[in-house]
């Protein structure tokens, strides 16, 4: 006879349903039946005496008391894993799911090699790579860490700093051919601008390499809140844009975009990897980590991790 789910059991298929957004995407993942799923999700709220998830045939929302309960049985199931973990010892083995956020552009080119790396190291383990430009809500969105560009204010996330991203000022040939070369930056004022709208607007600061910096007042042509559509109105002759330099390093060597006053650069962008304090972490989250941490640059004093290694 087959006996009845346990309460980590019937806990882990409610984190799957909210995660996944959707009973029959929750028994696709877990590799089971919708009624099982629904079966279990009951048998949940029945032993709880309460109601978790408030059901349409369209839509599915949390209670207020499922609120709760998705955010404890999250706590809960992690100790569960520590425990587990320390049993095992050192031979624990990542796997399951690792569900990353990822700005748009530097998701679908920079790191897709350091993603690369993690899948190969670890087999037993799949990624969702989730594009976005917003840092997520970590518990709500079922979202293990995320790859954030720019400063970090939120004090309840750990902010691990990997990288660093220089910026400079380009343009395209067809558009300093109706004009003198720049020499200074109050030579850039006058010409249209491109703006990034997450990173500057109307104003932006250039900084000389011995220091001396000159913030300039700008009425951009076009803003945008895309590197990439950024840099492609700059090839196409729309204005000058400060931008990250690994988007147009081929840009500059063929000739494409010029690197303007080379001496002169808008500061960095600082790329941190976050992800919510916790007694414990995974060891599929610990190696994404640890990949992230060694691809990139290691000149970066990076923030305590926290994670146990």
């Amino acid at each position: 006879m087959k006996t009845a789910p346990d309460r980590i059991e019937l806990m882990q298929t409610f984190v799957r349903i909210v995660e996944a957004g959707s009973l029959s995407a929750a028994a696709l993942q877990m590799g089971a039946t919708q009624p099982t799923v629904s079966r279990r999700l009951q048998a949940l709220e029945r032993s709880l005496g309460l109601r978790l998830l408030q059901r349409s045939t369209h839509a599915m929302k949390l209670t207020e008391e499922g609120e709760r309960c998705f955010a404890r049985a999250k706590e809960l199931l992690g100790n569960w894993d520590e425990f587990e973990a320390d049993l095992r010892g050192s031979a624990e083995v990542p796997k399951g799911t690792l569900r990353v956020v990822v700005p748009h552009a530097i998701g679908q080119q920079e790191l897709v090699v350091q993603l690369a790396e993690y899948l190969q190291r670890h087999p037993r383990v799949s990624v969702e790579w989730l594009l976005h430009d917003r840092t997520p809500e970590f518990i709500t969105d079922g979202v293990d860490c995320a790859i954030h560009v720019g400063p970090v204010e939120d004090p309840s996330v750990v902010a691990l700093k990997i990288a660093e991203i220089p910026r400079i000022v380009v343009a395209s040939p067809a558009l300093l051919a109706r004009t003198p070369l720049p020499r200074q930056p109050a030579d850039l004022a006058p010409l249209p601008w491109l703006a990034l709208r997450t990173f500057y607007r109307n104003d932006i600061t250039l900084i000389h390499t011995q220091g001396e910096q000159r913030n300039l007042a700008l009425q951009p042509r076009m803003s945008t809140d895309s590197l990439f559509a950024l840099r492609n109105a700059a090839l196409l002759g729309l204005g000058v844009g400060v931008v990250s330099a690994w988007a147009v390093t081929d840009d500059v060597a063929q000739g494409k975009l010029i690197h303007l006053l080379p001496e002169w650069h808008a500061a960095p962008l600082p790329i941190y990897l976050l992800y919510p304090y916790a007694h414990y972490y995974p060891a599929k989250l610990r190696r994404f980590v640890e990949i992230m941490r060694a691809a990139l640059p290691q000149d970066i004093v990076p923030r305590p991790t926290h994670l146990k290694t």
